[in-house]
């Protein structure tokens, strides 16, 4: 151990996966949490042959510049001495490369707070390469330190890039894709093969390899019966063979002479070439095909047709349009007077450019029965030596997939040629399809050379075009493209992202409702679930990346709402690769602890990732009040929208009035005497839009939490271009109902009690819902006539820290004169119970230290707690139920109303009187609580 580690390695702690924008990167990220052990002691300038032997196996790492910023920079970077998890992200990288993924973004940042911990973060094109590029990358790093016995990098490396080969797109595919990104078209991988969406919502498009979804199914259908392609293009006076279909070989002998040899045996729906037999000269040979033909049948139906002599050609046809001419030549050799034909087939399939399939450019030939065969009617063996410059077939059809090669001969052909392809095209109904002529000369009339169409092809192959073996590549995803997204079609849907510690679902509800009324169909994600033109489609806590990629993949969305919350970002990033507009309504303690978030400033990092997700053509509607928010402006490549709730000649005010001197927009409050007015600011204009004791969600403006959500939605929505009096009628008919605003501030009336359900679940939501139920009681308390009692119910998820929970006790303790504590469903790894005592120690602290609160009772189950919070109000007094399932709640409530209109309520179900002898109803209240402990204690046991 004094000059080199003996046993350590480069451990991997935690592998996350962000598809999209993330705290570390802009773009779809490999993030590894990686533990050095005592490598920590040995930087790459310790460990004697370490460079040398990485540099042995991965040569393209000399092409690293590193943060040298030139060729060699990571060379140097490792002899001076650097650390393993920063090689880790070099290989990772250059492994990419090796599969044909060109990558350079990555980064390594060590962990402050443990030594030796670093994150290892790197770019990827294909998840499923990128995931295994990190890991092959970890076990070389180890491999070079330790040696072991039972790692082969040559086998490792090969296994990893047939992983690359399988998982990547086919030449085509990968063609129009490319083409997609250059126009800024975003783009979703749909399965693990060829099928793409190409745009985002209403606008999307999808292809799989050449065939979209502008392709007709009925053309695709014609196109695979020969037969009938046949007779259709004959109808029309196109140059087509004479053909026959048959189900029998003699069936195929009897048309063959009919028809007069030679003759061609093809399957009737087959494709790629496969089951074509050429140039049959007599009945026998004939018989003999059939079988084979058969076979590639998905029918068991063979065509027979005339064999018309000549080159190969493709013609191919996008939008009507001649797109691309390529000569087809069959899989061949070449002699050279030295090697065997065997030998040359192994040295042309050593070609880079040729792999299995439809991998490459070009396919590997592969000597079968048949090949043998054809060589041997060309009078060789496979172990004969052909003359120098001599042509040994090994197939008869000019396929790519068969081992062809191909000729651009685009600007060759005839005009007459072209315009029968085109023809041809139109007459089937393929928007992309692929004519294939057999002529002499291409160049020259097909009618009077005596060619012929043999085949159209729905979903035609573009390699032989874009990678042709002679010639010049044609761009021909161009045009598939321009048939998809013609010039000025837009592809995306706008996006406004919604972010911050509270408020954000109301404020997307808001901003939704505001859109609707324009007309536009809305997709929203909330943490109630995935609403599209306010329809439930899934009920969940859709906050996250995925519920995001669900909206933008709905055909009939055409604006995008997304509640953003700080998990999914950690866990996968975001969804998408940019927002048109990110909404932070504050930051705010909560969910510190955990992922790694133990501070503010760390949270309002996680959460600033959506602003720096807006472009520049984009807006960030920013809450001034909030030093945190305030600071992301820094992060913003748009333009800022400032909103604030702090009156004028107030430090905030007095910034946000300098800003806009100078043009920037913000939204902020205008006291006056009539009251408040919200008012949109844009340069030196001023344009009032609403009183804010006139919004129906604001409550007379008393709930002031829902003011600020509405000067957000409001500068949200002047940022996506609503007209002012759109966003002004959109503002004032959203309601705190169930209808529009599930769980947020929703008011029933029970036994004439006022109950409020609402999800606070935090210490911040919980003193702006406090002082919404203070100013609510001062508003209403002039015209009752007695003292309205205050009634809580609050409980505390359990995965916050003690003392937040404690924070949420002393926080409601201070605006309730009665509070009940439950416990939701989901426990989070907490035992029944532990919760509710820490929000009642804080609750406890609060009344010692002369909070409102005078009594303190634990239900832990959410109903129980509801139906014990009602039984104690009397008519008149404001309940507060802060809770989990806002659903079954307000069923409940709504049971509690059946109730009393029907006079079904017994004597013990009478509303009860906070003010009578604390003693009863502590007792009534601890027996309650006793039974329902007992019985989830043994639920859980269960």
């Amino acid at each position: 151990m004094e000059n080199s580690p003996t046993s350590g390695q480069l451990k991997v702690l935690r592998s996350r996966v962000y598809r999209g924008p993330n705290v570390w990167d802009y773009g779809p990220a490999v993030h590894l949490l990686v533990d050095l052990g005592e490598l920590e002691e040995f930087p790459t300038d310790k460990l004697p042959g370490f460079t040398d032997a990485l540099l042995e196996r991965l040569p393209g790492l000399s092409e690293h510049t590193c943060s040298r910023g030139h060729r060699g920079g990571f060379v140097e970077r490792l002899r001076e001495g650097t650390w393993l998890g920063h090689v880790a992200e070099h290989v990772a990288l250059q492994l990419q490369q090796e599969a044909g993924h060109d990558l350079r973004r990555g980064k390594t940042r060590g962990d402050k707070s443990r030594p030796g911990v670093y994150n290892v973060i790197f770019g990827f094109y294909d998840e499923r390469v990128g995931v295994a590029a990190g890991e092959l990358a970890v076990r070389l790093v180890n491999e070079l330190v330790v040696p072991t016995d039972d790692f082969d990098f040559t086998t490792e490396l090969d296994q990893f890039l047939r992983l690359a080969g399988r998982t990547a797109f086919g030449p085509s595919t990968a063609a129009i894709i490319d083409e997609a990104v250059s126009r800024d078209i975003p783009w979703t991988r749909l399965n693990q093969h060829s099928l793409v969406q190409l745009g985002q919502g209403v606008h999307a498009q999808r292809i799989r390899a050449t065939m979209t979804s502008r392709t007709p199914a009925l053309a695709v259908d014609i196109a695979g019966d020969k037969n009938l392609t046949a007779t259709l293009l004959g109808s029309a006076g196109l140059p087509v063979p004479k053909a026959v279909t048959v189900r029998t070989a003699d069936g195929a002998a009897t048309a063959a002479g009919r028809i007069g040899f030679p003759v061609v045996v093809k399957p009737l729906d087959g494709n790629h070439g496969r089951g074509v037999i050429l140039n049959l000269q007599t009945e026998d040979e004939v018989r003999r095909a059939f079988p084979l033909a058969a076979e590639q049948s998905r029918r068991g139906i063979v065509q027979v047709e005339s064999f018309i002599t000549g080159k190969d050609y493709r013609c191919l046809i996008i939008g009507g349009r001649m797109a691309a001419i390529a000569e087809r030549v069959p899989a061949h050799v070449i002699g050279d007077g030295t090697h065997t034909i065997a030998e040359l087939v192994d040295i042309t399939n050593a070609d880079p450019r040729r792999g299995v399939g439809h991998e490459k450019v070009l396919t590997r030939i592969a000597v079968d029965d048949a090949a043998v065969e054809l060589v041997r009617e060309q009078g060789y063996e496979m172990d004969a030596v052909p003359p120098k410059d001599e042509m040994v077939k090994l197939a008869l059809t000019g396929n790519m997939s068969t081992g062809g090669i191909s000729i651009d001969r685009t600007f060759d052909a005839h005009p007459d040629n072209v315009e029968i392809a085109e023809e041809a095209a139109q007459l089937i109904g393929l928007d992309i399809a692929g004519i294939d002529f057999i002529c002499p000369d291409i160049t020259a009339p097909v009618r009077e050379t005596g060619g012929a169409i043999c085949e159209v092809n729905a979903a035609p192959g573009f390699r032989m075009h874009t990678h042709p073996t002679v010639g010049e590549p044609q761009f021909i995803a161009k045009p598939v493209v321009d048939l998809l997204f013609p010039a000025g079609a837009p592809s995306r849907v706008p996006i406004v992202a919604v972010t911050g510690t509270n408020g954000k679902t109301t404020t997307s509800r808001m901003l939704a409702h505001i859109m609707k009324s324009l007309g536009r169909k809305v997709g929203m994600t909330s943490t109630d679930g995935i609403l599209v033109d306010e329809r439930l489609l899934i009920k969940a806590d859709a906050s996250g990346p995925r519920s995001a990629r669900m909206v933008l993949q709905n055909p009939r969305v055409d604006f995008a709402v997304l509640e953003v919350a700080r998990g999914g970002i950690l866990r996968e990033g975001l969804g998408y690769d940019r927002n048109d507009i990110a909404v932070v309504t504050n930051i705010a303690p909560d969910h510190l602890g955990m992922h790694g978030i133990d501070t503010l400033e760390q949270l309002a990092r996680v959460k600033a990732v959506i602003v720096e997700a807006v472009p520049r053509d984009g807006y960030a509607v920013l809450n001034a009040d909030d030093p945190l928010v305030r600071a992301m402006r820094r992060r913003c490549s748009g333009t800022v929208v400032w909103f604030s709730m702090e009156p004028p000649g107030s430090r905030v005010r007095d910034f946000i009035d300098e800003k806009c001197r100078r043009g920037a927009r913000a939204v902020v409050l205008e006291p006056s005497d009539r009251g408040e007015m919200i008012v949109l600011k844009q340069g030196r204009r001023a344009m009032p839009l609403a009183w804010t004791h006139l919004l129906p969600s604001t409550f007379g403006g008393t709930a002031r939490m829902n003011v600020a959500n509405a000067l957000a939605a409001a500068g949200a929505a002047f940022a996506a271009g609503a007209p002012l009096h759109d966003i002004r009628q959109g503002l004032r008919t959203f309601t705190t109902t169930y209808y529009l605003s599930p769980g947020r501030l929703n008011r029933v009336e029970v036994n004439h009690a006022e109950v409020f359900v609402d999800y606070c679940h935090n210490p911040p939501g919980m003193h702006r819902l406090g002082e919404f139920v203070e100013g609510y009681v001062r508003q209403r308390q002039g015209a009752a006539d007695h003292r309205i009692s205050r009634i809580g119910m609050v409980g505390a998820a359990g995965d916050r820290r003690d003392d937040d929970i404690r924070e949420l006790g002393r926080a409601a303790a201070k605006y309730f004169d009665v509070l009940i504590l439950r416990e939701d469903d989901n426990l989070r790894r907490r035992e029944p119970g532990v919760a509710a005592a820490l929000v009642e120690e804080g609750v406890r602290e609060a009344m010692a230290d002369g909070a409102r609160c005078r009594q303190v009772f634990t239900v832990l189950h959410e109903l129980e707690a509801t139906r014990h919070a009602v039984h104690l109000a009397n008519p008149g007094d404001l309940v507060m139920l802060c809770v989990d399932q806002h659903a079954a709640v307000l069923a409940e409530l709504e049971r509690f109303t059946h109730q009393a209109n029907a006079g079904a309520r017994t004597d013990d179900e009478q509303p009860g009187d906070p003010d009578l002898d604390p003693q009863q109803l502590a007792t009534a209240a601890n027996e309650a609580s006793a039974a329902d402990d007992n019985e989830w204690r043994a639920a859980a046991a269960e």
